[in-house]
């Protein structure tokens, strides 16, 4: 158990989760938090990480950091997506493992499931057919992330959970028009064809400067060269927001409309990682008392004999064959794509048309995930995507202003 002086490390402490995961561990009363920005600390660099461990020599660690993005950044970076997951899952977790950190939370995404998983998906449902081919790299990086936490408690007696958040949303998401996910594109999608329908260009202006556009090389071969922002000639801007599917009342989407979606408030996820960060060990999740047995022997002090090579391998023989230790986060409630564009149109105040291009890929049909082992944990959802949709816009608009 951490006690309320124990120094926690969140790595990706300024994202969607991470901010929320050190909000909520404030509030508890736990104030003895690391964070550091990119700029501070590249997780991708072995030698730069090993460094930090080295100096702060923290008691937990929250690995919250990502290289992310939608169905259009996954097409696009697919090498990346690959590379830098792994890159920084490795560093985090091998020196977690070497600095002796008493406890981890890797955070993965339900995009481990096939494709064609069963629904709602089961922890069980991992590895058992092909995943889907538009996020494959991410998903296997999340996979073998995963997979780390998993063996290295199997071989060395370690504290690693992880946990599989479902489509994520609220303070501090990432707005921006190439690389972000599905609801907060939508949102910033529908919001900028109601400011081009009021020809409220100040307004458009803000927004732009907000969270200016890197051209990729397509867009680049329309507009040019340079970044676009509110300082650009209005119609740089307007090719651009096109570009994007954004015009005057109109809307276009990727795909049919038609797939399902699970969405959990980024709060909730938060709490839901902060409880298990404090209450839940591996133990509980695989069976305390065979685990304990394996690894404890006779010891009354919980400590780990690191030296012990007893289950090598990556199995143990006393407890048989040990997977699936992940737990699912979501809340087990679902949506069509369609059906959420109404909602953030309602949000929003949009009245206008929105349009789906079934040309583009949908991504996978669907993707609800099964949160009995979590509910069994002692925890269950709070924010309703209703409410959730419109809290997301109010701290897009509130963004703004700041």
């Amino acid at each position: 158990m951490l006690d309320k002086d124990s120094k926690i490390y969140i790595a990706g402490h300024r994202g969607l989760v991470g901010s929320a995961i050190w909000n909520n561990l404030l509030q508890r009363g736990y104030t003895n938090l690391v964070g550091r920005t990119h700029a501070e600390l590249d997780l991708t660099d072995q030698y730069a990480v090993e460094r930090f461990f080295d100096e702060e020599r923290p008691d937990a660690v929250v690995l919250a950091a990502a290289f992310v993005g939608g169905i259009m950044a996954n097409s696009l970076y697919r090498a990346d997506f690959i590379m830098q997951n792994m890159k920084m899952q490795c560093n985090v977790i091998s020196n977690a493992y070497s600095h002796g950190v008493k406890k981890l939370l890797f955070l993965g995404s339900t995009c481990i499931y096939p494709k064609d998983a069963p629904q709602p998906m089961k922890e069980d449902a991992l590895l058992t057919s092909p995943l889907e081919y538009t996020n494959e790299e991410y998903a296997i990086a999340k996979i073998a992330g995963l997979k780390m936490c998993e063996s290295y408690n199997l071989q060395y007696g370690t504290n690693y959970i992880a946990v599989m958040p479902t489509n994520l949303y609220g303070p501090n998401d990432n707005f921006h028009l190439e690389n972000s996910h599905v609801m907060p594109a939508m949102m910033r999608k529908v919001y900028l064809a109601k400011l081009i329908h009021e020809g409220d260009w100040d307004s458009i202006c803000r927004d732009m400067d907000k969270r200016p556009v890197n051209p990729t090389d397509r867009l680049r071969a329309i507009i040019g060269e340079g970044n676009v922002d509110g300082s650009n000639q209005r119609d740089r801007i307007l090719k651009t927001l096109e570009f994007y599917g954004i015009g005057d009342n109109r809307v276009t989407l990727w795909g049919t409309g038609s797939p399902l979606r699970e969405f959990l408030w980024s709060e909730d996820m938060a709490d839901a990682s902060v409880h298990v960060l404090l209450n839940v060990d591996f133990s509980d999740i695989i069976g305390i008392d065979k685990y304990s047995s394996v690894f404890y022997g006779a010891k009354t002090d919980g400590a780990v004999d690191r030296n012990n090579s007893e289950g090598r391998g990556g199995a143990i023989p006393s407890l048989g064959e040990i997977r699936n230790c992940h737990i699912n986060v979501g809340t087990g409630k679902e949506l069509t794509i369609r059906r959420l564009s109404e909602l953030v149109a309602e949000a929003v105040g949009f009245e206008g048309t929105i349009e789906f291009d079934s040309t583009k890929p949908d991504g996978t049909p669907r993707k609800l995930i099964d949160v009995t082992k979590l509910h069994s944990l002692g925890w269950t959802h709070k924010v309703e995507i209703e409410e959730g949709v419109r809290r997301l816009y109010e701290w897009y608009r509130q963004s703004l202003e700041n």
